[in-house]
Protein backbone atom coordinates (compact mmCIF):
# COMPACT_ATOMS: atom_id res chain seq x y z
CA UNK A 1 0.00 0.00 0.00
CA UNK A 2 1.33 3.68 -1.02
CA UNK A 3 2.21 5.39 2.29
CA UNK A 4 -0.48 8.75 3.04
CA UNK A 5 2.32 10.64 4.89
CA UNK A 6 5.68 11.12 4.34
CA UNK A 7 8.25 12.41 7.09
CA UNK A 8 12.08 14.04 6.14
CA UNK A 9 14.58 13.98 8.38
CA UNK A 10 16.52 17.45 7.83
CA UNK A 11 19.69 17.66 8.20
CA UNK A 12 22.39 15.31 6.43
CA UNK A 13 19.06 13.68 4.70
CA UNK A 14 17.42 17.19 2.89
CA UNK A 15 20.50 19.24 3.91
CA UNK A 16 24.14 18.46 3.30
CA UNK A 17 26.02 19.45 6.57
CA UNK A 18 29.26 19.57 5.62
CA UNK A 19 28.47 22.36 3.31
CA UNK A 20 28.49 24.59 6.39
CA UNK A 21 32.25 24.25 7.11
CA UNK A 22 32.59 25.18 3.52
CA UNK A 23 31.05 28.08 3.93
CA UNK A 24 31.10 29.52 6.98
CA UNK A 25 35.04 28.72 7.08
CA UNK A 26 36.60 32.11 5.43
CA UNK A 27 40.08 32.88 6.71
CA UNK A 28 40.01 29.61 9.34
CA UNK A 29 43.07 27.83 8.93
CA UNK A 30 42.23 24.14 9.63
CA UNK A 31 41.13 20.87 7.71
CA UNK A 32 37.67 21.51 7.13
CA UNK A 33 37.09 18.02 6.36
CA UNK A 34 38.14 16.61 9.74
CA UNK A 35 36.22 19.75 11.47
CA UNK A 36 32.72 19.10 9.88
CA UNK A 37 33.38 15.54 10.85
CA UNK A 38 33.81 16.35 14.59
CA UNK A 39 31.74 19.40 14.61
CA UNK A 40 28.44 16.58 13.28
CA UNK A 41 29.92 13.81 15.67
CA UNK A 42 30.08 16.27 18.72
CA UNK A 43 26.65 17.19 17.65
CA UNK A 44 24.91 13.99 17.34
CA UNK A 45 26.83 12.56 20.91
CA UNK A 46 25.89 15.78 22.60
CA UNK A 47 21.82 15.31 21.23
CA UNK A 48 22.02 11.73 22.71
CA UNK A 49 23.31 12.22 26.09
CA UNK A 50 21.38 15.56 26.25
CA UNK A 51 18.32 13.41 26.07
CA UNK A 52 19.45 10.77 28.84
CA UNK A 53 20.55 12.92 31.49
CA UNK A 54 16.94 15.08 30.97
CA UNK A 55 18.95 18.10 30.24
CA UNK A 56 17.73 19.25 27.17
CA UNK A 57 19.11 22.45 25.65
CA UNK A 58 17.71 23.14 22.35
CA UNK A 59 19.69 21.88 18.60
CA UNK A 60 21.23 25.41 18.09
CA UNK A 61 22.79 25.85 21.50
CA UNK A 62 23.77 21.98 21.12
CA UNK A 63 25.45 22.77 17.36
CA UNK A 64 27.51 25.97 19.21
CA UNK A 65 28.53 23.67 22.29
CA UNK A 66 29.50 20.97 19.99
CA UNK A 67 31.58 23.51 17.39
CA UNK A 68 33.56 24.39 20.31
CA UNK A 69 34.56 21.10 21.45
CA UNK A 70 35.54 19.89 17.86
CA UNK A 71 37.81 23.19 17.67
CA UNK A 72 39.70 22.06 20.88
CA UNK A 73 39.66 19.06 20.62
CA UNK A 74 41.39 19.49 17.02
CA UNK A 75 43.41 22.84 18.91
CA UNK A 76 41.98 24.86 15.88
CA UNK A 77 43.22 28.83 16.44
CA UNK A 78 39.60 30.39 15.43
CA UNK A 79 38.49 33.66 17.00
CA UNK A 80 34.69 34.37 18.59
CA UNK A 81 34.61 36.18 15.40
CA UNK A 82 34.93 33.22 13.28
CA UNK A 83 33.34 30.57 15.68
CA UNK A 84 30.05 32.74 15.35
CA UNK A 85 30.30 32.89 11.55
CA UNK A 86 30.17 29.27 11.64
CA UNK A 87 27.15 28.80 13.60
CA UNK A 88 25.73 31.27 11.87
CA UNK A 89 26.52 29.09 8.55
CA UNK A 90 23.94 26.36 10.14
CA UNK A 91 21.07 28.72 9.35
CA UNK A 92 21.89 28.26 5.45
CA UNK A 93 22.89 24.50 4.81
CA UNK A 94 23.12 23.56 0.91
CA UNK A 95 19.92 21.25 0.02
CA UNK A 96 21.72 17.86 -2.03
CA UNK A 97 20.62 18.30 -5.21
CA UNK A 98 18.19 15.37 -4.96
CA UNK A 99 15.97 16.76 -2.63
CA UNK A 100 13.29 19.38 -4.43
CA UNK A 101 13.02 16.75 -6.91
CA UNK A 102 12.04 14.04 -4.41
CA UNK A 103 9.84 16.20 -2.59
CA UNK A 104 8.13 17.45 -5.93
CA UNK A 105 7.64 13.91 -6.90
CA UNK A 106 6.05 13.00 -3.40
CA UNK A 107 3.69 15.91 -3.18
CA UNK A 108 0.39 13.60 -2.97
CA UNK A 109 2.09 12.88 0.71
CA UNK A 110 1.95 15.52 1.84
CA UNK A 111 5.96 16.05 2.68
CA UNK A 112 6.72 17.25 6.26
CA UNK A 113 10.20 17.54 8.22
CA UNK A 114 10.67 15.85 11.26
CA UNK A 115 13.71 17.35 12.60
CA UNK A 116 15.65 17.32 15.88
CA UNK A 117 16.66 21.03 14.40
CA UNK A 118 14.56 24.21 15.98
CA UNK A 119 12.04 25.73 14.17
CA UNK A 120 14.23 29.25 12.94
CA UNK A 121 17.11 26.46 11.87
CA UNK A 122 14.92 24.31 9.92
CA UNK A 123 12.69 27.41 8.32
CA UNK A 124 15.68 29.16 7.35
CA UNK A 125 17.34 26.06 5.43
CA UNK A 126 14.22 25.53 3.83
CA UNK A 127 13.67 29.46 2.77
CA UNK A 128 17.48 29.41 1.71
CA UNK A 129 16.61 26.86 -0.55
CA UNK A 130 13.57 28.01 -1.91
CA UNK A 131 11.36 24.20 -0.57
CA UNK A 132 8.89 26.14 1.21
CA UNK A 133 5.84 25.41 -1.74
CA UNK A 134 7.55 21.75 -1.61
CA UNK A 135 6.93 21.37 2.08
CA UNK A 136 3.36 20.91 4.63
CA UNK A 137 4.57 21.43 7.48
CA UNK A 138 7.80 21.64 9.78
CA UNK A 139 7.93 19.66 13.19
CA UNK A 140 10.64 20.53 15.76
CA UNK A 141 11.72 18.42 19.12
CA UNK A 142 11.62 21.63 20.83
CA UNK A 143 7.67 20.75 21.05
CA UNK A 144 8.41 17.95 23.32
CA UNK A 145 11.88 18.71 24.72
CA UNK A 146 13.70 15.55 24.19
CA UNK A 147 15.97 14.28 20.77
CA UNK A 148 15.82 11.65 18.63
CA UNK A 149 15.35 8.28 18.43
CA UNK A 150 13.38 8.48 20.87
CA UNK A 151 9.67 7.39 20.54
CA UNK A 152 8.65 10.61 21.67
CA UNK A 153 9.82 12.40 18.55
CA UNK A 154 8.68 10.18 16.34
CA UNK A 155 4.98 9.74 18.04
CA UNK A 156 5.14 13.28 17.18
CA UNK A 157 5.74 13.07 13.52
CA UNK A 158 2.55 10.84 13.58
CA UNK A 159 -0.04 13.04 15.61
CA UNK A 160 0.61 16.05 13.76
CA UNK A 161 -0.02 14.42 10.18
CA UNK A 162 -2.83 12.40 11.91
CA UNK A 163 -2.08 9.34 10.66
CA UNK A 164 -1.11 5.96 11.76
CA UNK A 165 2.40 5.41 11.71
CA UNK A 166 2.29 2.29 9.70
CA UNK A 167 0.34 4.35 6.91
CA UNK A 168 3.94 7.13 6.82
CA UNK A 169 6.56 6.73 5.30
CA UNK A 170 9.81 8.13 6.75
CA UNK A 171 13.09 9.36 4.91
CA UNK A 172 16.68 9.51 6.78
CA UNK A 173 20.27 9.14 5.51
CA UNK A 174 20.87 8.51 9.18
CA UNK A 175 20.84 4.59 9.85
CA UNK A 176 20.67 5.75 13.20
CA UNK A 177 17.65 7.63 13.05
CA UNK A 178 15.93 5.13 10.38
CA UNK A 179 16.71 2.45 13.08
CA UNK A 180 14.53 4.69 15.71
CA UNK A 181 11.77 5.08 13.18
CA UNK A 182 11.32 1.78 12.45
CA UNK A 183 11.13 0.53 15.89
CA UNK A 184 8.57 3.21 16.34
CA UNK A 185 6.41 1.55 13.65
CA UNK A 186 7.15 3.76 10.78
CA UNK A 187 7.55 2.52 7.00
CA UNK A 188 11.27 3.49 6.39
CA UNK A 189 13.46 4.46 3.74
CA UNK A 190 16.76 4.82 4.24
CA UNK A 191 19.05 7.16 1.76
CA UNK A 192 22.32 5.05 2.18
CA UNK A 193 24.06 8.03 0.27
CA UNK A 194 27.75 7.00 1.53
CA UNK A 195 27.27 2.84 1.00
CA UNK A 196 27.86 2.76 4.70
CA UNK A 197 27.04 -0.77 6.54
CA UNK A 198 23.23 -0.62 8.41
CA UNK A 199 23.19 -0.65 12.08
CA UNK A 200 22.73 -3.97 14.00
CA UNK A 201 19.81 -2.85 16.12
CA UNK A 202 17.27 -5.01 15.10
CA UNK A 203 15.03 -2.78 12.56
CA UNK A 204 15.68 -2.65 9.28
CA UNK A 205 14.06 -0.36 6.57
CA UNK A 206 11.72 -0.85 4.26
CA UNK A 207 13.59 0.47 1.44
CA UNK A 208 17.16 1.69 0.86
CA UNK A 209 18.13 4.30 -1.96
CA UNK A 210 21.05 6.22 -2.82
CA UNK A 211 19.24 9.17 -3.56
CA UNK A 212 15.95 10.74 -2.67
CA UNK A 213 15.07 11.19 -6.30
CA UNK A 214 14.50 6.99 -6.48
CA UNK A 215 11.96 6.98 -3.86
CA UNK A 216 9.25 7.43 -6.24
CA UNK A 217 10.27 3.92 -7.97
CA UNK A 218 11.18 2.09 -4.52
CA UNK A 219 7.67 1.94 -3.65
Amino acid sequence: MTPRGCLFDAYGTLFDVHSVVQQGAAGLQADLPALSALWRQKQLEYTWLRSLMGRYQDFWEITKAALAAAVRQLKIEASDGQLQQLLEAYLFPAAFPDAKPALESLQAMRPSILSNGTEKMVESAVRHNAMESHLAGIISVDRIKTYKPSPLVYALGAEMLKLPAGEILFVSSNSWDAAGAKAFGYRVCWCNRAGAWPEHLGFAPDIVVSRLDQIPAAL
